[in-house]
């Protein structure tokens, strides 16, 4: 069940919460997350993978749970909860080699560093992947230094990407003891999924052409400004200030 922060907010901050995807916004380590599904679903079931769901833009607990029905096997919670302390494990022992498997996007580094040296900018994370992976994929390129893993959204939370936007931004207001209205929350991710989860909300969505979609995708798909990457650090800077 997806649990909602609690605290006493009562007035409206002029700050912006930033909520960046990471696979295929940030990094790319594309294969990963088969090769370690296919590990994890035969440790924990015995079974052999022989069908993967699609990746992007979904959260580990809809890909865990369809995962699992696919392969004829019932998506209990405890069966699930198990499949997730595997990739875990998995991406534990990963980490030191990490960075071999793929690279930090271009401008990546550059774009959360700048928003990190604003007063009036606060970062953490939307994205499908656990808490632990989330922190294993952005350490392993020097990337985590400016996010707050503690008010993220991930994909533990639930089967809709949108609540993750939801919980992200109390767990934010709980923390500074602020809210933050829709329009100063800024999702950004490189899918359909991420901007739908953003425009849900009535949060300012931007897309970023780094993944499998195109750039005109991410527009038709109501984007409020569509980049092809973040080696543009002005032009991101104006997609999350507005300006």
């Amino acid at each position: 069940m997806l649990k909602r922060a609690s605290g006493n907010v009562d007035h409206v901050t002029e700050k912006r919460l930033v909520l960046w995807d990471i696979d295929l916004t940030l990094v790319d380590l594309r294969g990963l997350g088969g090769a370690w599904y296919t590990s994890a679903l035969a440790s924990v079931t015995g079974a052999t993978l022989t069908e993967l769901p699609s990746f992007p833009g979904r959260t580990e607990k809809a890909i865990t749970t369809e995962l699992l029905t696919a392969h004829g096997i019932e998506p209990t919670d405890e069966l699930i909860e198990k499949i997730w302390a595997e990739l875990e494990a998995l991406s534990l022992q990963a980490l030191p080699t990490l960075a071999d498997y793929g690279h930090a996007l271009p401008g990546a580094a550059a774009a959360l560093s700048t928003m990190a040296g604003r007063e009036d900018v606060v970062q953490s994370l939307v994205t499908g992947n656990l808490p632990e992976v989330a922190r294993h994929k952005l350490s392993a390129f020097g990337l985590h230094e400016h996010i707050d893993f503690e008010i993220g959204g991930y994909g533990t939370l639930s089967t809709h990407r949108p609540d993750l936007v939801a919980f992200a931004r109390a767990r934010a207001a709980e923390r500074h003891g602020t809210r933050f209205a829709p329009d100063a929350v800024v999702v950004i991710g490189d899918t359909p999924h991420d901007i739908e989860a953003g425009l849900h909300h009535g949060a300012v969505a931007v897309g970023v052409a780094t993944g499998k979609h195109s750039e005109a995708e991410l527009r038709d798909s109501g984007a409020h400004t569509v980049l092809p990457d973040l080696s543009d650090t002005s032009a991101v800077l104006a997609a999350v200030l507005g300006s």
